[in-house]
């Protein structure tokens, strides 16, 4: 059997203006035809997974963070935030006065003004990837199939992102949902641009070894690929961890190899020192 890979989205496979480099591309296409198995394992729901991703060539996805595990189409777990975490959240958030946005496999829902007080964490959170701020000029070019004024009670989540006013709102919505996975991200500690609410017990490394198991497979065979905190459990579970060059001090200490950056053909270049093309 050959191996199993398994590749974080943003900043991995895809830059931070949302391209695929054409050498990505290659490599997964090349490693699919040497018999390695390759999936995407991702904080993205599958609403995010946009057609321009499966066309690559992918054996499935881990979605959510590690909430869903699909294999060739067939879903090997999905937990779900229940209806009342749900309405909780969402009422806990409205009266912090704190943005946000529920992600589902059904799409991404957001709250009445995230499309107004969202857009400078984005552009702050694209100015720390190395980015122009003026690549994003509305909360829709980063998150293009968002819906509005949808229904925000809801029994299909994944994750719920928001909007941090200050590294306090989390700290206080830790201890509110003590029954929920909770995190940050677009930035460490105090400098997080947004905190998220997930389903407890929730990460890569869980998702990977539900997927293993139900592929008979043993983590011997794994290799994950990542660019930040959130991607250390599955760098350390698998038996090869690999950090871009584009990623965190603490995920490059917690790795077996740095590559490259994703957009100097970081992936491509993994794959050929490991042998996978």
């Amino acid at each position: 059997m050959g191996k199993i890979i398994f590749l974080d989205v943003d900043g991995t496979l895809v830059d931070y203006e949302g391209r695929i480099p054409e050498s990505a591309v290659q490599a997964v296409r090349k490693a699919r035809e040497n018999g390695h198995r390759v999936y995407i394992c991702t904080g993205r729901s599958r609403a995010e997974v946009y057609p321009e991703l499966w066309e690559i060539g992918l054996d499935g996805m881990i979605g959510g963070n590690g909430s869903y595990v699909e294999d060739n189409g067939q879903v090997v777990m999905h937990q779900l935030i229940t209806a009342d975490q749900c309405r909780r959240a969402v009422d806990w958030l409205h009266s912090r006065g704190l943005e946000f946005y529920l992600e589902s496999n059904n799409g991404l829902f957001a709250s009445e003004r995230f499309a107004q007080k969202a857009l400078p964490a984005l552009k702050e959170y694209s100015r720390r990837k190395g980015k122009s701020q003026a690549e994003i000029r509305t909360v829709s070019d980063a998150f293009p199939d968002m819906i509005f004024g949808g229904e925000l009670y809801r029994s299909d989540l994944n994750k719920i992102s928001y909007l941090l006013n200050s590294y306090q709102d989390f700290l206080d919505t830790k201890e509110q949902f003590p029954d929920l996975e909770n995190g940050t991200w677009g930035g460490a500690g105090a400098t997080a641009l947004f905190g998220d609410l997930g389903v407890s017990g929730i990460n890569k490394a869980n998702a990977i070894s539900r997927l293993l198991e139900h592929l008979g497979a043993d983590r011997s065979e794994t290799i994950a690929f990542g660019d930040a905190a959130v991607d250390i459990p599955m760098l350390e579970f698998c038996a090869v961890g690999v950090a871009m060059g584009n990623g965190s001090p603490e995920i490059k200490h917690a790795a077996d190899l740095i590559t490259e950056d994703v957009e100097e053909d970081g992936l491509y270049l993994a794959f050929e020192k490991l042998g996978l093309l």
